[in-house]
């Protein structure tokens, strides 16, 4: 059984960046797919971007050019880097691997 476990998350100010990282442990056949979303409170879990093993991206409109998704295939692992982060970016962030779902990690941005 797959588990995954996010971290990274943390209180910053606009403006600034956060890396987010999710470790993928367990009886691993197929990671795929992969990717993160994010809840903000009181809202639907939402995505934010998707990476294929190929190395293939797709983000959300509203972090394109901001976030950057990368996966090391070699330690299932998945990563976030998050610049130029916006109060509007505050949620709980999940990592999604192989349709299993880490705990989550919390990004607070202050304006």
């Amino acid at each position: 059984q797959v588990q995954l476990v996010e971290s990274g998350g943390g209180l910053v100010q606009a403006g600034g960046s956060l890396r987010l990282s999710c470790a993928a442990s367990g009886r691993i056949f197929s990671l795929n797919p992969m990717g993160w979303y994010r809840q903000a409170a009181g809202k639907q879990r939402e995505l934010v971007a998707t990476i294929t093993r190929g190395g293939g991206t797709n983000y959300s409109d509203s972090v394109k050019g901001r976030f950057t998704i990368s996966g090391d295939n070699a330690n299932n692992a998945l990563y976030l880097r998050m610049n130029s982060l916006k109060p509007e970016d505050t949620a709980r962030y999940y990592c999604n691997m192989a349709y299993i779902w880490g705990q989550g990690t919390q990004v607070t941005v202050s304006s």
